[in-house]
């Protein structure tokens, strides 16, 4: 297998290797099931083009492309609060409805999108629905710029969570996956040890707001 796979199933494999996988009836991520279950072929490739399609975007030099697991919400839904024995109370907005979810009953699933700390800056939730900018091999970008996929990258990132104050810089990541909730829009950040889903204004587009391309492979 090449760099890009060996690297990628090795984060995959440490980043998931929590009892709360087990205890959840999920299967356990090990390399031989990430080399026989995924479209590695079709990851790389993706992972380059969103890379590529997205280089000239505001702060582009600080994101990371790569492969995000995200386990099946009837098991682990990353849509809501997260488990406490991993973060603390998380916060969220009682008006949130239950969120998007991905496709199939498939207990892992696959995404090519922002796995670091920080997503590209395009905009405002109304900015991004409005741009044609965001297809990319024939894929809209944002049809998964969801809240379940943020929230599984906050698992996989672990102690290092993404749009968290403690690092460099803090950001809030902005769901235009997500139908806006009288008026206002979905988005995600991590701040004084919470998880925190949050609804807000939809033109807000400072350069804390950052958005996370996301492909289904």
């Amino acid at each position: 297998m090449n760099d890009f796979v060996t690297v990628s199933v090795e984060r995959l494999v440490a980043a998931w290797d929590l009892p709360l996988v087990h205890e959840r009836g999920l299967p356990a991520i090990t390399e031989d099931y990430l080399r026989d279950t995924f479209p590695w072929s079709q990851a790389e490739q993706t992972t380059h083009a969103l890379s590529s399609h997205f280089a000239a975007a505001r702060f582009a030099d600080e994101v990371e492309y790569g492969v995000l697991l995200v386990p099946d919400p009837s098991k682990l839904d990353t849509r809501a609060p997260l488990p406490r024995e991993l973060t603390s109370p998380d916060a969220f907005d009682d008006r949130l409805p239950a969120g998007v979810a991905l496709p199939g009953s498939a207990p892992w699933r696959l995404v090519v999108t922002v796995i670091g700390s920080y997503g590209p800056s395009l905009g405002s939730y109304n900015d991004v629905l409005a741009s044609d900018g965001f297809i990319v091999d024939g894929y809209d970008t944002r049809t998964w710029m969801t809240r379940q996929i943020w929230g599984a990258r906050v698992l996989q990132c672990g102690a290092t969570p993404p749009d968290c104050e403690h690092n460099d810089r803090w950001t809030f990541t902005l769901f235009p996956g997500e139908p806006p909730v009288d008026g206002q829009a979905e988005s995600g950040t991590v701040l004084k040890g919470k998880v925190r889903f949050r609804l807000g204004k939809p033109d807000r587009g400072i350069g804390s707001a950052r958005v996370a391309p996301a492909v289904l492979v």
